[in-house]
């Protein structure tokens, strides 16, 4: 990833951040962002500390104009346009598998949508002016977003959401559109349960420097085990 321009929004904590850290130490540029502004700034220090390339803004990704702030600035930080887009910024109201549609709160379901789905929207479109020709557009999903299952509300529809951007811009841009499932990885939002977010930090290398025949799918661990081995 030597001198490659890389955007991860949501880059402050989680998969996010193991991602950003990741693609630093892989030589590439990179542009983070998140909503605390402490957050930025401590995630900057630290990558920087390691050696690492890296600018982080304080970004909401429910507002354009931010986002629009976010890239520009990526593509000034890389001189020659963005190569890769990781729109991972997310939320979760309440506690995995006890968000059932049925009793959501009004305010809870917008704003999951508005962050998961229509941020994951405004960051894939606001970085189209300044892609390259060879960049990559990763978006993180998971089993939710594609499997039938009971008290993950709004959550669920928000990343079916996001995999419908995935096929859609796929089909619409010259530049391939991953959705990528790391499955299940302890984070905060996901109440620390599962894989640690630094072990599946290079599936996300692997599938923005690697991956073949991806544009418009969704793929995980099952085939970056099968050709990493």
């Amino acid at each position: 990833m030597d001198g490659l321009t890389t955007v991860v929004t949501g880059g402050t904590r989680g998969i996010g951040r193991q991602v950003a850290r990741a693609f630093a130490e892989k030589g590439a540029n990179v542009a983070l962002c998140g909503r605390d502004t402490d957050a930025v700034d401590a995630t900057v220090a630290d990558i920087e500390d390691a050696g690492g390339n890296v600018v982080g803004l304080r970004t909401d990704v429910r507002d354009e104009f931010d986002v629009e702030r976010l890239v520009e600035t990526a593509a000034r930080f890389g001189n020659d346009g963005i190569d890769v887009v990781v729109a991972n910024a997310g939320i979760y109201h309440g506690t995995p598998g006890e968000t059932p549609l049925t009793e959501e709160a009004y305010a809870a379901f917008d704003d999951t949508v508005r962050t998961n789905c229509r941020g994951v929207f405004s960051t894939i479109r606001e970085s189209l002016p300044h892609l390259t020709d060879t960049a990559r557009i990763v978006v993180p999903t998971g089993g939710i977003g594609h499997k039938t299952m009971d008290g993950y509300g709004s959550y669920a529809v928000s990343k079916a959401g996001a995999e419908a951007l995935v096929r859609g811009f796929s089909a619409e841009i010259d530049q391939p559109v991953i959705g990528l499932d790391p499955g299940v990885v302890a984070t905060e939002m996901m109440g620390e349960d599962g894989r640690d977010p630094e072990a599946v930090a290079e599936l996300f290398v692997w599938a923005v420097t690697e991956a073949e025949d991806v544009n418009g799918e969704i793929v995980g661990l099952k085939q970056w085990r099968q050709v990493t081995r």
